[in-house]
């Protein structure tokens, strides 16, 4: 591998020796070229960062664990899967990223969402290093009790490599507050210590207010500030999301308190179709029904008398969409129904869930289109806060954050028409990868060669 290196700074390049050192994982691959298309040419015009060895790190971790998690589960059987932490970039600060479990993670998936969350975590202005981690682990159809064994387990290999200092593990996909109770509850165990060594706790030990409300609320004040930009607002406006879990249903809360009609929600099975739109006591039902993981979205259709479907929602005539639930949902071919449809805004809620050639049609066709690391910046800006309260030994009220997460957004949302305004076009996949990558580049060169 030593003989291996970067010969030159073009996208080619950079992707050729992706291909050469980490064969197979697209994912990862995927996340570098969409940040290294706009940074390319933005490091042509500032010489500064046209250093080979600058962007070798960038696009390299600093560290990658891997590691067995076996368990019991209920029959007795002993199961083994893998677990993962990329720890991969801390000019800024410690390493700071969720943890996710669900079937389709391998080493590609936790370096790509890794990569990803350098960028998010500088944009939010916090102190924060980039990392992931996460398991092949399915949650679903477990109970609490195998559940508990193997966040237990997880944590038992995971804990010698984190502190409040170091590296501090969130929830993602299928790790909410349940499992991050299992998780710094065995951690505390091992190492007898009370910290803010992880986030996401529950707020009776540890955790902030607004923390688990925090990626759905902040990806509708990103929203609301694009909209507002542009002379428009979000009342009446119709909303399509995508998902059924923890973003997409804090999403679509703070989108009906904003004055829209939300009209479709989804899972891995199909969607729902809501003409009359999801109000409190509809999206209350949701809740209920995702606390159980075997439920199906299905259900609310049956009660609520309205249509389900298969596949995804976004052959839905809307204003606005937002894709709540995982990379690479939103196609090309997706793209040209919502656009057909009249959409006016595409916001990522999830990770990477656009494919390239969908975003190209998106900005092609003049849509307003937000990349998840500017527009689902809010958990880890109050991830940030929860480590701050943490380290001061105080809560702060629901208000307080609140108001702090509006004005993170707020600057994320300035950030991305500083560094993507070009004339009367405004590129937000633009102004974020350069703004993100301007902070994290300039304390990587200030700190040299490490």
């Amino acid at each position: 591998m030593s003989d291996i290196q970067l010969k030159e700074i073009t996208l080619e390049a950079i992707l050729e020796l992706i291909d050469q050192r980490d064969p197979g994982q697209t994912a990862f691959k995927q996340s570098v070229y969409e940040v290294m298309e706009t940074i390319i040419p933005f490091i042509r015009e500032n010489k500064k960062y046209e250093n080979i060895g600058l962007i070798e790190r960038l696009i390299e971790p600093e560290r990658v664990i891997m590691f067995r998690v076996p368990w019991e589960d209920r029959d007795g059987n002993h199961r083994v899967n893998r677990g993962f932490r990329v720890q991969f970039n801390s000019a800024l600060g410690p390493y700071k990223g969720g943890l996710r479990f669900h079937p389709s993670v391998n080493l590609s998936i936790i370096k790509f969402l890794a990569f990803e969350q350098i960028f998010k975590n500088s944009l939010t202005g916090l102190n924060l290093g980039a990392g992931k981690g996460g398991s092949d682990f399915d949650p679903k159809g477990k109970t609490d009790t195998e559940v508990m064994r193997f966040c237990q387990s997880f944590i038992s290999e995971l804990y010698r490599h984190i502190s409040s200092e170091k590296d501090i593990p969130a929830g993602d996909i299928g790790v909410g507050e349940k499992e991050i109770g299992f998780i710094y509850g065995q951690y505390k165990r091992l190492t007898s210590r009370f910290t803010g060594v992880i986030t996401g706790k529950g707020v009776d030990y540890g955790g902030s207010a607004i923390r688990p409300q925090a990626t759905g609320f902040g990806l509708l004040y990103f929203v609301e500030e694009m909209l507002n930009h542009h002379g428009h607002s979000m009342d009446k406006k119709t909303v399509i999301i995508s998902g059924s879990g923890n973003v997409a249903q804090y999403a679509c809360e703070k989108a009906i308190e904003k004055g829209t009609k939300v009209i479709a929600m989804s899972d891995s099975n199909g969607f729902i179709h809501d003409k009359d739109g999801i109000n409190k006591n509809k999206l209350d039902y949701i809740k209920e029904l995702k606390r159980e993981r075997h439920n199906r979205i299905e259900k609310y259709a049956e009660k609520f008398g309205c249509d389900f479907e298969e596949g995804k929602p976004w052959k839905l005539k809307c204003d606005i969409a937002l894709p709540c639930a995982t990379q690479n949902e939103l196609t090309e071919s997706d793209a040209e129904s919502l656009i057909e449809n009249g959409v006016s805004c595409v916001a990522e809620g999830a990770n990477m869930p656009c494919t390239d050639a969908a975003i190209k049609l998106l900005q092609k066709s003049r849509v307003l289109y937000a990349p998840g690391k500017a527009s689902n910046a809010g958990g880890v800006a109050v991830s940030g806060m929860e480590m701050s309260q943490n380290a001061r030994r105080l809560s702060w009220t629901y208000e307080e954050v609140d108001k702090k997460l509006i004005e993170v957004m707020k600057s994320i949302h300035e950030k991305c028409i500083q560094y993507g305004s070009n004339g009367e076009d405004l590129n937000y996949m633009k102004g974020a990868n350069i703004a993100g990558f301007i902070k994290v580049a300039d304390a990587m060169l200030a700190q040299g060669h490490v």
